[in-house]
């Protein structure tokens, strides 16, 4: 029902307009009795064998919603009913900010994929807070922190303090993005040296706090073998806990979208299926070169149980969609869920 009839209607308006109509639709279909409940037995699959433990964390599933939909947790509790086995809000940055200016997310039909230039947009810090505060626990919850787009370079480590610190009593691991290619200033937090400067001096924090949170980095896809090489050898080095392999790309190879159309559209991160080989081939080479040294949360392009279970197959812990879920709607969440099952029974 989803893309024959409720997909077609909604792809006739602005994504974002969408985005937040549909946020508010599920709000309210979540406030009448039983609604929760029937869609939790449409949408969940409980089994202990997709149970998954990482990090010191133990997952429902290995299913979760990836950063960026749920920026500034408003919906985690009601987007819970559908299945994941947990979710990641943010991105978050110390202040509030408007992000680029709009149009700044755009549907590639043709592709199956999106490009956005949404620029962390996001309602800041405290606004995160006061809506994680309403959890109801129900499954994992990931951080997702960046800094401010007007920070100055040599500010950039004390927003991401600020942004862990504030958040540590209310998420379950954090994640440090780095890799956005829509905000400003981008190019240091490519560079290895600061990235281990930065790793260090959030590590150091976490140190401080009775229980420590998990920290992982997410990567873009974009990389070629020596900048990978390079993240391996950051990670063993800062013991990270763990990769998401990985953000957007930039790059608009083999899309079958019009060029002319491209060119309008201009700059912005690509994703899903444009970017589902690339993605794969960046979790296999880091968990293949490395030896399965850390974990691996696979994102990119995941439209079908399989496209999970190849990722999975290269090497991933656990996988996060983003873009699918829109293009196919809710019950993938399911799909996938109950195919990692079946796959895992049989062996």
């Amino acid at each position: 029902m989803y893309k024959s009839i409720i997909r077609p209607i909604l792809f006739k308006f602005d994504p974002e307009v969408v985005h937040y109509f549909t946020f508010d639709a599920i709000k309210l279909l979540s406030k009448i009795p039983g609604i929760p409940f029937l869609i939790r037995r449409l949408f969940q699959v409980n089994h202990p064998v997709l149970e998954r433990e990482l990090f010191g964390l133990r997952f429902k599933n290995p299913v979760g919603l990836a950063a960026g939909f749920d920026k500034n947790a408003v919906l985690y509790n009601e987007l819970a009913n559908f299945g994941f086995g947990f979710i990641e809000i943010g991105t978050v940055t110390p202040k509030p900010q408007e992000g680029n200016p709009k149009q700044r997310l755009f549907r590639l039909q043709e592709d199956k994929g999106i490009i956005n230039r949404m620029g962390f947009n996001n309602a800041g810090l405290e606004a995160a807070i006061v809506q994680l505060k309403k959890n109801k626990k129900q499954l994992i919850i990931g951080g997702n922190i960046g800094k401010n787009t007007q920070t100055p370079s040599d500010g950039y480590t004390a927003d991401y303090l600020e942004c862990f610190e504030a958040l540590h009593p209310y998420v379950d691991y954090f994640v440090l993005n780095v890799s956005c290619p829509n905000v400003g200033s981008h190019a240091k937090l490519n560079d290895k040296d600061y990235l281990e400067e930065l790793i260090k001096a959030v590590q150091a924090l976490n140190a401080t706090f009775e229980g420590s949170k998990p920290i992982l980095l997410k990567i873009a896809p974009d990389l070629n073998d020596t900048q990978l090489d390079e993240i391996i050898e950051l990670v063993a080095v800062t013991k990270l806990e763990g990769v998401i392999a990985s953000n957007t790309s930039i790059s608009r190879e083999n899309l079958k979208t019009d060029v002319a159309r491209l060119e309008a559209i201009g700059n912005g991160g690509v994703s899903g299926q444009p970017i589902k080989e690339k993605s794969t081939q960046v979790i296999k080479y880091l968990s293949e070169k490395s030896q399965k040294a850390f974990p691996i949360i696979g994102v990119g392009g995941i439209h079908s149980a399989q496209d999970a279970l190849d990722k999975i197959a290269a090497g991933a812990d656990l996988v996060q969609i983003y873009t699918g879920f829109i293009y196919e709607g809710p019950a993938l969440v399911k799909r996938i869920n109950k195919a990692i099952l079946k796959s895992s029974l049989k062996n």
